[in-house]
């Protein structure tokens, strides 16, 4: 299973470390911002299964963020954590497209325990929605198994498509050798370390109009592989 990024916005140092080694404890993957803008930024550099928000935050507030979140990603889930608890401050979050609310000061287990059910609320959605994903002039359905790419329509592999989806659903993030063998091939197979080169050498030639200089389907010596469009 592959591992969950969330980003947690949350201006209070101290807090923020400590939730963040919790997550990280858990075995997410945890990006962080101390105010709405980099949040933002964040946000638009990354692909996230969760965002955990803190409302009253300097430069931006966390309603205004997930105000911005919500007209680019309807599906991703937010959780604002926050002081302001109110059932008015609940009620305008909610409105905004917030997911779940949590007030501070908050009991650690229990915000672990809704983290780990938006995950995988998340993740079912997504599953759901994602039947097929097109760049450039390149199409791949993730039901049929079938592409559109240089040499028109052909059928791949169950593997293929799976290392598709992963890269693609992290698109723009270098996904780790070790985090795809346990995504696609499971814990207890042990592929050649030359496997997963062998699939991104086939991708280039479905789809990359120069396979030497390609700019969809990259390998990063020593640390692994990225999608970017």
């Amino acid at each position: 299973m592959s591992q969950k990024h969330i980003l947690l916005v949350e201006d209070e140092e101290n807090l923020r470390k400590t939730i963040q080694l919790n997550l990280e404890l858990e075995g997410y993957s945890v990006s962080t911002a101390s105010d709405g803008i980099e949040a933002l930024k964040e946000f638009r550099k990354g692909s996230f299964h969760l965002v955990i928000l803190d409302v009253m935050l300097p430069e931006m507030n966390g309603y205004d963020v997930c105000e911005e979140i919500r007209k680019e990603n309807t599906q991703l889930p937010v959780l604002f954590l926050t002081a302001k608890g109110s059932s008015a401050d609940k009620i305008q979050g909610l409105k905004l497209g917030a997911d779940d609310y949590l007030t501070k000061p908050f009991n650690l287990e229990e915000l672990l325990l809704r983290v780990q059910i938006l995950v995988k609320r998340g993740n079912q959605q997504t599953e759901k929605s994602v039947e097929s994903y097109s760049f450039a002039n390149n199409k791949v359905n993730f039901v049929t198994y079938e592409i559109v790419g240089l040499n028109g329509k052909t059928e791949i592999s169950k593997k293929e498509i799976a290392l598709l989806k992963l890269l693609i659903e992290r698109k723009g993030e270098v996904v780790s050798r070790e985090e795809i063998l346990d995504s696609v091939w499971g814990k207890d197979a042990y592929p050649s370390s030359r496997t997963i080169d062998n699939y991104i050498l086939a991708f280039r030639k479905y789809f990359e109009q120069n396979q030497r200089e390609p700019i969809h389907f990259h390998s990063i010596r020593g640390v692994g592989y990225k999608f970017t469009e």
